[in-house]
């Protein structure tokens, strides 16, 4: 049997950018993180179902439903208590990720460290 290297759990990315979705499994993947990547939102109740994870970041301009209203279908759902990172490019971040219903947020472009950090705080807060 083998063992899973120092796996923090599973993490879900939902993003449309393929060298932001490439930039975050191996940064992630290196911290022990188990990465599921989606370059769209269609049938995200059913994607995040079927991986179980402990953080959720969602970009705010993604296929097809969009950011806000993926992130909103989660937390009118019985996956509400994932915690979700809010991940977006517009100067008003912050307000979408409240519009959005999301725990936390961060910007793009992002420091590597800045994006290892919020993914282990976010995880500590929200799964004690």
């Amino acid at each position: 049997m083998i063992e899973e290297r120092n796996s923090r759990g599973k993490i879900a990315i939902f993003d449309d950018d393929e060298d932001i979705l490439a930039i975050c499994e191996y940064v992630l993947g290196e911290e022990g993180w188990d990465v599921h990547s989606f370059m769209e939102c269609n049938d995200v109740l059913d994607k995040v179902t079927a991986v179980e994870p402990r953080v959720i970041i969602m970009d705010n301009w993604i296929p097809s439903i969009g950011g806000i209203k993926a992130t909103q279908a989660l937390k009118d759902s019985a996956l509400a208590h994932i915690p979700i990172i809010y991940f977006s490019a517009n100067r008003d971040v912050k307000q979408l990720a409240e519009t959005a219903g999301a725990e936390t947020f961060l910007a793009k472009p992002f420091d590597i460290d800045a994006l290892k950090h919020i993914v282990s705080e976010t995880a500590a807060r929200f799964n004690a």
